[in-house]
């Protein structure tokens, strides 16, 4: 996932434990019949300790998840059953799962003879964080399959509902799941723990005028049902719905995109190049494993830049710019086909094998697709704004391999595990050169796909791949220091981009008042150098004249370019140039990407301004997903908001 940010070595005995169940991965030849299933990585689970987890999974696992649900958009809310395969790895008669906001009507297993029979089961007090946990009581040991008849509420913190006032078209409702990190709990009772893999499969009862979407196969049964088929196994974040009103338009045989019809043709121009994008992604880092690669471009509501869903990634409709200039995003949610999606993170303090990796191979398929510059460009970029979030987060939130204690996972998605991630691998890169590295992480994927491993596991797979290879080049230390250490090493190497010259010089020769904004040569300027001349700009005193010319010369409040109107607002803000309020205004009440708000609100909450931006808040909030409700929320708590969940 495209974050806010734009978002002691284990024993040689673990390793040599690890290694058992990644022989099926490198034998494996890349046809779907024979992909790793779920019972084969269950193996790792005892190692793989997730605290945000109620579910008992080092005793029993799911490995299939069997979805029969109706979508109910006058009541908003998902109901039906689920029916759960069990892998047991000791014998037992307990079953925990995750849950949260979930009304449990029944649970039956199916006995020895075939047929499904009542079992008792206690939903416990739902906790802040982690929901509430599901204790079902086995007849038998080894039970097989357990069934959970439910229904979610009608606003889970997973599920967005939106009114048909809230779409393009504004012709139907709409509805869409973010599971990540852990709100798969609140609209499937499961192990909600990236630990787990399961395979899965779907019947969705749906209006005939909605489409239903899934992240799987996907087969229409009848004008009212839809079935999917996931058959490769994958964490229960993965798991993803989406419905409204939508279209499809290929790009290729294996690609294409889903959205609403009145975007449709915008966003399959916008990115047209994503088959390119898979062959080079693929020709790099082995082949692509997962069937199909959709898009599926949401209301503007959804709060983040992109989600992974395999298959059909999620896409903010933010990034269509009308110049391709954003579709970085694109290759960052495909690179996750590999980092994160193939190789995963085993619990929320990892995330940074998912990040970091995407965020280096993201890099890559730019470079290989539209130059070395543009590459470099958004490296330094990165770079640039991962300074300022350093300067802001707890020296602990600096650390790689963060320490989360008992908060919600939610809050290790900062600019840390993407960019110093990406920073580290670049550094590998570096100092082992391109060819060894590109190897090494080819490799990698193919050691570990389908499997979820922690940062031990990988500091295993690291010295004994590339720094015991290839000794006398990196040290351990050096690698403790960019993991465990605060902040970033001494010894990095920053990016810069040249690119970024001729921008720099520029910007000094207007603020010194040697020429006009309206006399700066910026014809040639990309999106990229946009934003670096405004994010470089004096974050304090700059001169309301001075923001007036600028605004007159290029035009910036009212711009249609999302991230160069998040850049110009923010500069606005921290110098309280306020003639942009009226087009804030509207920026704030039509998009709800975090990253493209929160950081805005937070400016004018700590300023007179609060009052504004918590009426503009109170207006926009029902078209806020939930995830971005509850950060706002507790922004403008002076008086109680009212909470239609607990998390």
């Amino acid at each position: 996932m495209l974050s806010l940010r734009r978002t002691v070595l284990s024993s040689a005995l673990l390793f040599a434990l690890q290694l058992l169940p990644s022989t099926y991965a490198n034998s494996a030849p890349n046809t779907l019949a024979t992909e790793p299933t779920a019972t084969v990585v269950q193996a790792q689970t005892q190692q793989n300790q997730d605290a945000l987890t109620y579910a008992n999974y080092t005793e029993v696992s799911v490995s299939h998840v069997e979805l029969a649900l109706a979508v109910d958009f006058k009541q908003n809310r998902l109901s039906g059953e689920a029916i759960l395969d069990l892998a047991w790895h000791k014998a037992g008669k307990e079953l925990i799962l995750d849950t949260r906001d979930l009304t449990i009507n029944s649970v039956s297993a199916l006995n020895t003879t075939g047929k499904w029979q009542s079992l008792p089961f206690t939903l416990a007090k739902a906790d802040a964080v982690k929901g509430a946990a599901l204790t079902i009581k086995l007849a038998d040991e080894d039970t097989q399959k357990v069934k959970i008849n439910y229904h979610t509420s009608n606003n889970p913190s997973g599920i967005q509902w939106l009114t048909p006032e809230q779409t393009q078209g504004k012709q139907l409702p709409f509805m869409f799941s973010q599971s990540q990190a852990i709100h798969a709990r609140s609209w499937i009772p499961l192990q909600d723990t990236p630990a787990v893999r399961q395979t899965y499969s779907a019947t969705i009862t749906a209006d005939k005028a909605i489409t239903v979407v899934m992240s799987a196969d996907r087969k229409t049964l009848s004008s009212t049902q839809t079935q999917f088929t996931m058959p490769q196994a994958i964490p229960a974040y993965l798991i993803a719905i989406a419905a409204g009103h939508l279209k499809f338009a290929p790009l290729d045989n294996i690609s294409g995109i889903w959205a609403e019809p009145e975007i449709l043709d915008k966003a399959s121009k916008e990115f047209a190049d994503t088959p390119e994008m898979i062959k080079i992604a693929a020709k790099r880092y082995g082949d692509y494993r997962w069937g199909r690669y959709d898009l599926l471009i949401l209301p503007p509501s959804f709060p983040f830049g992109g989600m992974e869903n395999p298959r059909l990634s999620f896409i903010t409709p933010t990034v269509i710019a009308g110049d391709k200039s954003l579709v970085s995003l694109i290759a960052h949610e495909l690179a996750h086909s590999w980092s994160g999606n193939l190789v995963t993170n085993a619990t929320w303090r990892d995330l940074w094998l998912n990040e970091g990796f995407t965020t280096y191979v993201e890099n890559r398929i730019m470079e290989d697709l539209y130059g070395r510059d543009r590459a470099l460009m958004e490296q330094t970029i990165g770079y640039s704004e991962l300074l300022t979030e350093l300067a802001e987060l707890t020296p602990g939130d600096s650390v790689l391999h963060v320490d989360l204690g008992k908060r919600s996972p939610d809050e290790a998605f900062s600019g840390v595990p993407y960019v110093k991630g990406q920073l580290f691998l670049l550094f590998l890169e570096q100092k082992f050169g391109r060819e060894r590295f590109d190897a090494f992480v080819k490799n990698y994927f193919n050691h570990f796909a389908f499997q979820s491993i922690t940062t031990a596991q990988f500091r295993e797979y690291l010295s004994l791949n590339l720094l015991n290879k290839y000794p006398n080049v990196v040290s351990e230390a050096e690698v403790d220091t960019w993991i465990e250490g605060q902040g970033l090493p001494s010894f990095l190497v920053q990016p810069n981009s040249h690119a970024f010259d001729d921008v720099d010089a520029q910007r000094q020769t207007w603020l010194d008042g040697k020429l006009n904004a309206s006399e700066l040569k910026t014809n040639t300027w990309t999106v990229h150098q946009w934003l670096r001349f405004i994010n470089e700009m004096p974050r304090v005193n700059l001169d309301q004249t001075k923001l007036a010319e600028l605004d007159k010369a290029f035009h910036f409040t009212g711009t249609g370019n999302s991230e160069i109107a998040f850049a110009w607002y923010s500069l606005a803000l921290d110098n309280g140039y306020y003639a942009v309020l009226p087009a804030l205004k509207q920026h704030l009440t039509h998009i709800g990407r975090m990253r493209l708000i929160v950081p805005l609100y937070q400016k004018l909450a700590s300023t007179d301004q609060y009052d504004w931006a918590k009426s503009v808040y109170l207006k926009a909030r029902s078209g806020y997903h939930p995830q971005t409700q509850v950060s706002l929320d507790m922004m403008f708590a002076d008086k109680p908001l009212e909470h239609e969940h607990s998390h």
